[in-house]
């Protein structure tokens, strides 16, 4: 049209050309003022709630163009954002996860993995005392089984005595009809934790952080034999010569020391009252 009026071509004639009315060719958009604009996207948010300014924008310009940066600025002003619901949500009440309360009252243990210079998997299964985070076994074999570690069980308990209870993830080789029968012949409890929740046994889990970063990340064991040796040394180093935050920076054994002396005092003061 206004190619064909350049030209020297009359409205009229360009208009009947086109087929187009005459009043549709002298039509100029009005732009909304921001007020116009404003009233519209208030009344939107009103009645999409749920909606941004993106799609208040696209609704918009079904109808007139309007530009969506222009459309930002207004929404946000006019603090039209949706607003995040608060549901109230019902808390679940858990149990409190039973504290050891001596030595022998909770062990804890778990697998760790890892491998030798030749790419053999080795099982690393790690036993610990709660109370006194003394770490009981760091046993290495090149597979797991229940029997296996009821065969380290039995050996700890003749070392230390029974605990009370047992706390463990549901691992195949800790929920096992074998482990479960020498569990119930020593009257020893197990405390499984919730699946995928492995800070449920946070302790065991701090140790086999330690036992990994402090060992199997600081050498390459070249067989299951070696892989022996050095790990019952850090146990050793481990329980008598390195200082633990959690105990007051003492090693777990000057720990339980002072621990079984407080006792004897306090039983010695009873009797002689």
């Amino acid at each position: 049209m206004a190619d064909l009026v350049g030209y020297g071509c009359s409205i009229l004639r360009a208009c009947e050309l086109a087929q187009l009315h005459r009043a549709t060719f002298h039509y100029q958009q009005r732009l909304r003022s921001d007020e116009e604009l404003l009233v519209e996207l208030t009344a939107l948010a009103r009645q999409y709630p749920r909606y941004g300014y993106r799609r208040a924008w696209a609704i918009l310009k079904r109808t007139s163009k309007v530009n969506r940066k222009r459309v930002h600025r207004l929404w946000k002003a006019a603090q039209l954002q949706v607003k995040r619901l608060a549901r109230p949500r019902k808390r679940r009440e858990r149990p409190a996860r039973l504290q050891a309360a001596h030595p022998n009252h909770i062990w804890a243990y778990d697998f760790v993995q890892d491998a030798d210079r030749h790419g053999n998997k080795l099982y690393i299964l790690t036993v610990m005392d709660e109370f006194t985070r003394e770490g009981l076994a760091t046993q290495v074999t090149n597979e797991t089984s229940a029997e296996g570690v009821v065969a380290v069980l039995a050996t700890l308990r003749d070392v230390y005595g029974t605990p009370a209870y047992l706390r463990s993830d549901n691992g195949a080789e800790f929920v096992a009809l074998a482990l479960q029968g020498w569990l119930v012949q020593h009257a020893i409890k197990p405390l499984y934790i919730d699946p995928g929740c492995p800070w449920q046994n946070g302790k065991d889990e701090r140790f086999n952080g330690t036992v990994r970063d402090e060992c199997l990340n600081m050498q390459l064991f070249g067989s299951l034999i070696e892989a022996r040796i050095r790990l019952e040394a850090f146990r050793q180093h481990y329980n008598t010569e390195r200082p633990h935050s959690a105990l007051g920076y003492q090693t777990p054994l000057a720990f339980k020391q002072a621990w079984n002396e407080a006792q004897n005092k306090d039983q010695d003061s009873l009797i002689s009252t």
